[in-house]
């Protein structure tokens, strides 16, 4: 595999109030993964202590049900993440929390990629628009076009 063969790679932190990782969303995590839109180059998770220090947690059985809820992902560890971006995932964590970092590639994107490199194109950047500009816009074309009807029906 060549640079150009992958897609483009992001990260997710997500918070789990007072550190209850609950199965809920490993469903479509495995699902993504299996449909092959994403591969996970990374997963861990950490926990905030109440100074704002972190400890990693394994990723076993993150519920206490007895069963291993991550065996899918155990071992998972490209090297992307070190122990200086898990504190910066549990700095923005509150104490208390567990933070997950995830590290994915994009892999939908990579035949793309891969189809323009040969075509002659290089991908000269890339970016992330955070979603909640995204649905902030959204909300205010919606409203724009709820507006426009209103007037539509005043003409009539």
């Amino acid at each position: 595999m060549t640079a150009q063969d992958v897609g483009p790679v992001d990260y997710l932190a997500i918070e789990f109030p007072d550190g209850q990782l609950k199965g809920e969303g490993l469903a479509a995590l495995v699902d993504l993964v299996d449909q092959n839109i994403i591969r996970i180059l990374d997963l861990r998770v950490v926990k905030v202590t109440d100074n704002g220090d972190f400890v990693a947690i394994a990723l076993t059985d993150l519920d206490g049900d007895g069963e291993l809820d991550l065996a899918i992902f155990e071992g998972v560890e490209s090297g992307l993440l070190d122990d200086e971006d898990l504190a910066a995932g549990a700095a923005i964590g509150a104490p208390g929390s567990a933070v997950g970092v995830l590290v994915y590639e994009n892999t939908w994107a990579g035949p793309f990629v891969s189809a323009m490199h040969r075509a002659g194109a290089e991908v000269i950047a890339s970016g992330r628009i955070p979603a909640a500009k995204v649905a902030e816009a959204l909300d205010a074309l919606e409203a724009a076009d709820d507006s426009t009807d209103d007037d539509s029906t005043k003409e009539n």
